[in-house]
């Protein structure tokens, strides 16, 4: 089983960077898919990006897409989302989660995701 921490949220002006970090211990880090996801207060969780460790096949949603970037340092056993150009709407407390698959086919979908971390807040003013 594995278990995952984020790091790396905080309040950020439209137009920042910022990158968060997700570190992952006990499983075969290299067997899973990692996804990051976001919930906004009253809104659903929602699909952010993902990438499968091995083979690195990465998938974006489209109102993130050619700002945030999704990479992997193997050694570390980490997952980061660099997070360009941000926006007030990119508002939300950011989850990282992963499942443990042979596929690269990306999964968007919460509910197929098995592992999740406890989150950290992304607050993006104007």
């Amino acid at each position: 089983q594995v278990q995952l921490v984020e790091s790396g949220g905080g309040l950020a002006q439209a137009g920042d960077s910022l990158r968060l970090a997700c570190s992952a211990t006990g499983g075969a880090f290299s067997l899973y898919m990692v996804g990051w996801f976001r919930q906004a207060p009253g809104k659903e969780r929602e699909f952010v990006a993902a990438i499968k460790v091995r083979g690195q096949s990465t998938g974006y949603s489209d109102s993130v897409k050619g700002r945030f970037t999704i990479s992997t340092d193997n050694a570390k056993n980490a997952v980061y989302l660099q997070m360009n150009n941000l926006k007030p709407e990119d508002t939300a407390a950011y989850y990282c989660s992963a499942r443990m698959t042979f596929s690269s086919t990306i999964r968007i979908a919460a509910s197929e995701y098995n592992y999740w971390g406890q989150g950290t807040q992304v607050t993006v003013s104007s």
